[in-house]
């Protein structure tokens, strides 16, 4: 019996070894040759693709995935539903995709699929490609992927399409099929429903036959450039543009017939590509621009890490500001500081997701908010706004939903927030909030340390939450799981109170109140008559450790730890000054929700 027993156990304990998935990191590898036939009277194009696939996973891989993202711009696509279904529609969709007519649609039609020249079954279900594979796919093993495609570019309604608002020919995002990103959870064939893409890194060899009076930038490097910097000419009246970008995860490009291109020297070697409409009301904002983003690629370089591409483009387009690699589409028709904003959070995101590739679907947060934080810390000094706290406007907006009764958590995948606001909210501000609340914790000297050493780490890769944790802990010395659960897996909130202060002779005696579920370390300064003061540190129990003084011209006093569970804490020093005030955090970093029982008037 005892061998039984024994032989039982053995087998449990193989199979949690591999339930706990404590294979090393991974990820996998792909190389895209593309050619494609632009008919630009159609607004339709032929595409040839090429992919070699490698699976570095321990998986062997019996089917494959493509995103088929065009195809959600089809009157009764789940982009369509979704946008009139939900309570608070993007202003730029609303009901439009239901009037598309024919013509005005988009679609990907694949007209052949070959695994190592052998026919494949597929199955198209709305944007995604469902592919059963005649030959597996084994561990470290390669193999080689061919279609042919036939597609039409729809009327610009969300981030892609032809002729936007400001009369730019063609914003060309999502507009190839896609091979879906496999990881650690399996694939990630997600519908094109709102919003976020996750990505396979690799290689793109992209040729573009266009009619030769347009003009294209976007992704990678072109190698065919003659003396006009445009793509070579062939014998159809067309140029072909040949692109080669390595070591990113997608592919995009604009074209128009009026594009002025300027250049312009941006940091070690680094050349900025502007592209934008020959309209007189905007040049001279658009020539602005080009010095600014060579501050704002400095920045970047210095409070996070280096570009490590030759070229970034700035270009016209798409129906508001989107990131791509080596690239974005904004709208161009702007101030000139909101030029300027925008430019600057879609440069940030070329850390936040095209270097660090988080899957966006999962971790919204960690783009847009991580983005929005270094961003405007970015304006804050390149644009001299010299604001104490850059972050208000994040806090203000956190501070809203978390008071509503709407808050998710942002754990929730970004397609299924309930409302557009929600997914906003909690992306991009709660977002922002969770790295300059770390820089409370933790201080801010070892939460700047934490980027730098993240993205050191992580670049090239697709990091999660706990990788970004891991590394705020290594840094800091302080344990905080219990910082990434509850901010950004529940719907806690920070609440703590001073609910009374007492002096009797030189003896104080000061009570504080933890009301809301999430905990936090306190900082606590008191003020006295005669215009001095001093701060009291009180540790958060579970966090084991204690941050360095914020301010070490002002006496800091470490108490004696706060445990969780505790709702109440009590302390008592000397002094023989007269006390006028009492205030937790004064530096406005810690996301109370009600900061009017943070001050404690003496009477």
């Amino acid at each position: 019996m005892k061998i039984v027993l024994n032989i039982v156990f053995l087998f449990l304990a193989i199979q949690t070894s591999f339930a706990q998935n404590n294979t090393s990191y991974w990820q996998q590898k792909v190389s895209y040759k593309m050619d494609i036939d632009f008919d630009v009277e159609k607004h339709q194009y032929q595409g040839n693709q090429e992919i070699v696939y490698t699976n570095n996973s321990p998986d062997t891989l019996r089917k494959v995935f493509y995103h088929l993202y065009f195809n959600a711009f089809q009157p009764g696509s789940e982009m369509d539903v979704r946008s009139r279904t939900i309570s608070d529609p993007d202003g730029r969709v609303g009901d439009r995709i239901s009037k598309l007519e024919p013509s005005e649609m988009g679609f990907i039609k694949v007209n052949s699929l070959t695994q190592d020249k052998n026919s494949l079954k597929y199955k198209v279900v709305g944007t995604v490609l469902e592919v059963v594979l005649n030959k597996e796919i084994l561990p470290g093993t390669s193999t080689t992927f061919n279609m042919k495609w036939d597609a039409q570019v729809p009327l610009q309604i969300r981030r892609s399409g032809r002729n936007n608002k400001e009369g730019v020919a063609y914003s060309m995002t999502q507009w190839f099929p896609k091979l879906a990103e496999y990881d650690f959870q399996g694939w990630h064939a997600d519908p094109y429903i709102s919003r976020e893409f996750h990505g396979v890194w690799g290689d793109f060899d992209v040729k573009i036959a266009i009619d030769r009076d347009f003009i294209i930038g976007g992704t990678g490097y072109l190698q065919n450039a003659d003396k006009d910097g445009l793509g070579k000419k062939t014998k159809k009246k067309k140029r072909v543009w040949h692109f080669n970008a390595p070591d990113v995860h997608d592919f995009t490009w604009a074209a128009d017939n009026e594009y002025i291109h300027d250049t312009y020297e941006g940091p070690n070697g680094v050349t900025l590509n502007f592209y934008y409409k020959n309209n007189p009301d905007i040049i001279e904002n658009w020539k602005n621009l080009q010095p600014k983003t060579a501050e704002l690629l400095t920045y970047f370089n210095t409070h996070i890490g280096q570009y490590p591409y030759k070229q970034y483009s700035v270009i016209q387009g798409g129906d508001g500001g989107m990131e791509y690699a080596m690239c974005t589409l904004i709208t161009g028709n702007r101030k000139f500081s909101s030029l300027v904003g925008v430019t600057s959070h879609e440069l940030a995101h070329t850390w936040f997701q095209f270097l660090l590739a988080t899957n966006e679907s999962k971790h919204e947060w960690m783009d847009e908010g991580f983005t929005s934080f270094i961003s405007n810390k970015a304006m804050n000094e390149v644009m001299k706004q010299n604001k104490e706290n850059p972050f208000t406007g994040s806090y203000r907006g956190y501070n809203y939903i978390a008071k509503s009764a709407s808050e998710q958590p942002q754990s929730t995948h970004a397609d299924r927030y309930e409302s557009n606001s929600g997914y906003g909210i909690g992306a991009y501000s709660k977002g922002a909030v969770f790295m300059a609340q770390l820089g409370y914790i933790i201080g801010e000297e070892a939460r700047d340390k934490t980027i730098k050493r993240y993205f050191s780490e992580f670049k090239f890769k697709h990091p999660t939450p706990n990788d970004f944790i891991r590394v705020a802990e290594k840094v800091s010395g302080a344990e905080l799981d219990w910082y990434l659960m509850d901010w950004t897996q529940t719907t806690n909130t920070i609440d703590y109170g001073i609910t009374n202060v007492t002096s009797e002779g030189v003896e104080t005696t000061l009570e504080l109140q933890r009301i809301g579920l999430m905990p936090m370390p306190i900082d606590l300064t008191v003020r006295y008559e005669d215009g001095s003061e001093e701060s009291f540190y009180i540790p958060l129990q579970m966090m084991r450790s204690d941050k360095p003084n914020p301010n070490p011209s002002v006496k800091r006093t470490v108490l004696s730890d706060w445990a969780w569970a505790n709702p109440t804490y009590n302390f008592s020093y000397k002094t023989d000054k007269k006390i006028k005030s009492v205030e937790i955090d004064p530096s406005k970093l810690m996301a109370d929700i009600n900061i009017e029982n943070n001050v404690f008037e003496m009477k």
